[in-house]
This record gives structure tokens, sequence and C-alpha cells, in this order.
């Protein structure tokens, strides 16, 4: 799936639910997903817009995934699929919406 693609289907989940209230950086290979849940709906794009709250660095696979439902996110954590620098409670908030 590509860049676009994943933005996407961030923007349909996160018009489902509520408003998260802080900001999150995927850093995706080479490329960034911001996530400005401080608004609602979110601005979520692939423009960096500086400083979050909290960082996951994951791969485009992995992400799809994640939001597939197909990969836990404690245990992508565990198995380090996924990396979490910053607030772990703001990452286990966002990727409770994933699986909604």
């Amino acid at each position: 799936m590509e860049l676009d693609a994943l933005i996407d289907e961030m923007r349909k989940r996160a018009a489902k639910n509520v408003k998260l209230g802080y900001k999150v950086k995927f850093l995706v290979d080479d490329d960034v997903i911001f996530w400005d849940g401080t608004e609602h709906p979110p601005i979520i794009g692939s423009d960096d817009l500086g400083d979050a709250n909290t960082t996951i660095t994951i791969t485009p696979e992995n992400l799809q995934k994640l939001l597939a439902g197909k990969l836990d996110p404690t245990l992508g954590y565990m198995t380090g699929k996924l990396k979490v620098e910053g607030s772990m409670g703001v990452a286990l908030k966002l990727t409770s919406m994933f699986g909604d």
C-alpha cells in the first residue's frame, strides 16, 4: 500500500473516533505521516509539522497490517515491529482507534 493510501485509511479511521488531543509522527521508512489530533477532524498528512507528543517508527507493511487489524500493537511493540518514542499512553490510545 502506498503512503497516500495509508494516509487515506488513517483519515477514515480518525473521522469515526473522538478527538485524540495529541500530535503523533509516524516514521515510515523515509517518509513521514503526521497526525495532528489537536484538531477534529485531525489533520493527517505527509508534511512534517514539527514536534509531536509521540513518534512511532514502523514499516509501510506493518502499518498496513496494523490498520487492517492483522498486527496487534502490543505484540508489534514487543517484537520490535514498531518503536515508540515519547508518550506510550498516546500511542496506545491511537492504536486502539485502529481497532475500531
